[in-house]
C-alpha cells in the first residue's frame, strides 16, 4: 500500500494535518486531524475546530426520496447511504405527503412525474405543514414547470439525467442553508398578525383583507407576505427575501421576488401606480405598511 503523503493547511487558527491516501487504500479521502502552531492537537482529542467561515454539518441528514423509478431509486439511495445520509423510499405519490409528514426529513428528494399525485399537487400540500427542504427532480425540460415548482415552494429543481455528485452537492448546499432557517422558525415567534383590519394567520395560512375577503394566494405568495409582515415597517432587502424563502442570494438579476410582489399588490388590492400596502424602497427593498390597512 502507498504510504500516506501529508501535508499543512491553516483553518480555524490550527493548522490542519492533512493525510491523503491512494485511492487503492480509501479511495483517495483526505483525512485531516488539527494539531496547534507547534505541532500538538487541541486539548480535545479530535474536536472539531469552529471556523466562523466555514459551518459544518451534523454527522446523519435524513432524506426521503420520492421516485417511482425503482431502478433509479435504489441508484440514489444507495449512492446517498455511501455518502452517511439516512434515506427512505416512497414510490407512489399518495403516499408522499403522509410520509413527509409522518417521518419529518431534513429534506425531501421530489420527482414531478408520479402515479397517483404529482410532485407539484405533493410539494403544494407539504408546505401547509413542513418546513424542511424541498429538491424537485424531472425529466420534463419546460421552464414554466420549472417555475410552477419554485412557486409551489421547492428550494431547487433538478432536471433528469441525475449526476450523482451534483445532486450530493445541491443537497449539501441546501443542508448548509437549513440549521439557519431552522433557527430562525424554532425562535418564538407570533402565529398570526393584525394590522387595522388586515389579519395573516400561519397557522391555517390564511389573509383576510379590511373588507373581510380572503385573497386567493399560492403557498410562494403567502411565505412571501409573511416574511414581510414579521418585519413590518422594516426594510427588506431582496437579498433576504431570496435567501428566506429560495435558499440562494440575490445575483442582481433574478427578477422572480419583483414578480410576486406586484401579484401580491395585486391581490391585496394596493395601488400599483402608488403602493402604500407593500412599498418599494429603491435600491434598498420592500416594506409592508402597518398603517394602510384601515
Amino acid at each position: 500500500m502507498e504510504p500516506p503523503r501529508r501535508r499543512f493547511v491553516k483553518h480555524g487558527g490550527y493548522r490542519a494535518l492533512i493525510f491523503k491516501t491512494s485511492k487503492q487504500a480509501i479511495g483517495g479521502r483526505s483525512i485531516m486531524r488539527y494539531v496547534s502552531a507547534d505541532g500538538r492537537r487541541p486539548a480535545s482529542a479530535g474536536a472539531a475546530v469552529a471556523s466562523p467561515m466555514i459551518r459544518t454539518l451534523p454527522m446523519s441528514f435524513r432524506i426521503l426520496l420520492v421516485e417511482d423509478d425503482t431502478r433509479l431509486s435504489t441508484l440514489i439511495a444507495g449512492y446517498l447511504r455511501k455518502n452517511d445520509y439516512e434515506v427512505d423510499t416512497v414510490l407512489h405519490g399518495d403516499a408522499a405527503v403522509p410520509a413527509i409528514l409522518s417521518i419529518r426529513p431534513d429534506l425531501v428528494i421530489l420527482d414531478v412525474n408520479l402515479p397517483g399525485k404529482d410532485g407539484f399537487e405533493i410539494c403544494r400540500e407539504a408546505r401547509k405543514q413542513y418546513d424542511g427542504v424541498i429538491i424537485m427532480v424531472t425529466a420534463r425540460d419546460e421552464p414554466f414547470d420549472e417555475l410552477l415548482g419554485l412557486e409551489f415552494g421547492a428550494d431547487d429543481y433538478v432536471h433528469k439525467p441525475v449526476e450523482p455528485r451534483i445532486l450530493l452537492a445541491r443537497i449539501k448546499a441546501q443542508l448548509r442553508r437549513a440549521p439557519a432557517r431552522v433557527a430562525e422558525s424554532t425562535a418564538p415567534q407570533p402565529e398570526r398578525y393584525a394590522f387595522g383590519k388586515f389579519s395573516i394567520d400561519r397557522t391555517d395560512r390564511s389573509v383576510v383583507l379590511p373588507d373581510g375577503s380572503t385573497p386567493d394566494l399560492t403557498s410562494a405568495e403567502f411565505d412571501l407576505l409573511w416574511a414581510l409582515v414579521c418585519h413590518a415597517g422594516e426594510v427588506v432587502s431582496r437579498d433576504d427575501l431570496m435567501l428566506q424563502l429560495r435558499g440562494v442570494e440575490f445575483d442582481g438579476l433574478d427578477r422572480t421576488i419583483d414578480g410576486r410582489i406586484s401579484k401580491l399588490r395585486r391581490k391585496l388590492r394596493d395601488d400599483a401606480s402608488n403602493p402604500q400596502r407593500i412599498k418599494t424602497i429603491r435600491s434598498k427593498g420592500y416594506q409592508f405598511s402597518k398603517h394602510a390597512w384601515e
